[in-house]
């Protein structure tokens, strides 16, 4: 429960210039929230009130503006984009936040639109709000059997050409478990740096500061966590013995299998998740080529490589379709962690579902074949390649794959273990609705001997 109103206000300021840099502008969601959230001084209630407000507006915008567009005369593209949030996060509370009272959320999302516009918006804005109120129970989501997918869109809030390809897909069970997954806030997951601490070790430290944690079925590195003390104290009180990476994502490092001393090139590294974990396995010995066409986000390998202790990884500014001479033949193992539409972490990344288009879902397999015939050059006569996504679409995973052995029958799958059951695969497609974890991809390739 809100203690005070101006508390109410001071998060939902703060959260309607989020959404608005993160609907409107393009950022992503945990950048801006943290970067708010470290600029401006909030006390524990308001840091929590606003997360809250943008995950959730976020996450179900598309079910917001479908009420709104039956509550306003004109079209939201119309409305200011400050006050679209304003209602927007308004009537997220009105909707899915029992705990604050509906006149506190039209109250001041008045007083929001006062302090963003003049007092004609701040009726509006209110108008609106009541409107709602008056009208809520009259206002149906299509049926469900009638209009399936039309109402899996708004009741799980997920965009409605998703839902239709999911249907076809995976039926309509499935489909829904998918998009419930989906809306499911995600543990923390944490990789041991074995570099500088055990798995058990860290464990240890992590319950003795208050965490409530265990370890990961999936990876001999992950400890996934249920509560955890400020990310400010953790990185204070534990500083270079963890990264935080998700369970599938740890899972490529150990099918790539680098050993100590080999030449390793990842090619789409940043922000450097799987080029640490790489070089842990390595031990810290050898030399890993981190390339990334961004320079930015090559810095912050470097931050994280840092931070963690590791000397061996070598960062280049490189678009991985382009080819570098001086690698070809070079390494003993290349990783192809390649661009995808990110359809299998889309409860760790509110923003995705709805940028996401479906002309994306033919742009990237040309772009991923490209990359992985691209880094198939550099591999040495004997060594490997392992080629991942953190998507769920066949046609950026397995069929990408399969064009690529097509066109070089030189190369093969090489078998790995699956990480829970240690059956002998080609391939690794984790489901989230199956395997309840995020949805990723991974298979190993090797020239023919």
């Amino acid at each position: 429960m809100v203690k005070t109103n101006k508390e109410v206000v001071t998060a939902r300021y703060g959260a309607v210039e989020v959404v608005v840099q993160v609907l409107e502008d393009g950022a992503y969601a945990n950048i801006a929230v943290n970067k708010y959230l470290r600029a401006h001084n909030l006390n524990d209630m308001e840091r929590r009130l606003l997360t809250e407000f943008v995950y959730g507006t976020i996450k179900a915008v598309g079910t917001l503006d479908w009420y709104l567009a039956q509550c306003v005369t004109r079209p939201l593209a119309k409305i200011d984009a400050f006050v679209l949030n304003i209602l927007r996060i308004s009537l997220y509370q009105l909707l899915y936040m029992d705990k604050i009272p509906a006149s506190a959320a039209c109250n001041e999302a008045v007083k929001l639109a006062r302090q963003f516009s003049h007092e004609g918006t701040a009726k509006f804005v209110n108008g609106v709000l009541r409107g709602f109120l008056r009208k809520r129970d009259q206002l149906c989501f299509p049926d469900a059997e009638q209009a399936t997918a039309d109402y899996l869109s708004l009741a799980y809030y997920h965009p409605r050409w998703l839902v239709k390809k999911w249907l076809k897909n995976y039926g309509r069970e499935a489909t829904e478990a998918l998009c419930d997954f989906n809306n499911r806030p995600a543990a923390v997951c944490l990789r041991t740096n074995t570099l500088v601490i055990t798995r058990e070790e860290l464990l240890q430290q992590l319950v003795a500061l208050g965490a409530e944690a265990g370890y990961s079925r999936w990876s001999e590195d992950g400890i996934v966590c249920r509560h955890l003390p400020g990310m400010g104290q953790m990185f204070s009180k534990l500083q270079n013995k963890f990264y935080v990476q998700d369970e599938s994502s740890m899972l490529v490092a150990s099918v790539l299998a680098p050993q100590p001393g080999e030449t390793v090139i990842d090619m789409c590294s940043a922000p450097g998740g799987k080029t640490t974990h790489l070089a842990q396995k390595m031990g810290n010995r050898g030399i890993i080529y981190a390339g990334d066409v961004h320079e930015h986000k090559l810095k912050l390998i470097e931050e994280n490589a840092q931070r963690l202790g590791i000397s061996i990884i070598k960062t280049y500014l490189q678009d991985a379709t382009q080819f570098v001479e001086k690698w070809e033949g070079l390494a003993d193992r290349v990783l192809v962690d390649a661009p995808c539409s990110g359809l299998g972490v889309l409860r760790r990344r509110a923003e995705t579902r709805w940028r996401r288009q479906r002309q994306d879902l033919k742009i990237f397999p040309l772009l991923q074949l490209s990359i992985l015939e691209n880094a198939a050059r550099y591999v040495k006569q004997d060594g490997t390649l392992v080629y991942s996504t953190c998507t769920i679409e066949q046609a950026e995973n397995h069929y990408v794959v399969a064009e690529f052995l097509a066109r070089h029958p030189e190369w093969e799958y090489v078998g790995f273990e699956h990480p829970l059951t240690g059956d002998r695969v080609e391939e690794l497609q984790l489901l989230p609705q199956v395997d309840g974890i995020d949805g990723f991809y991974i298979c190993k390739l090797q020239r023919r001997k």
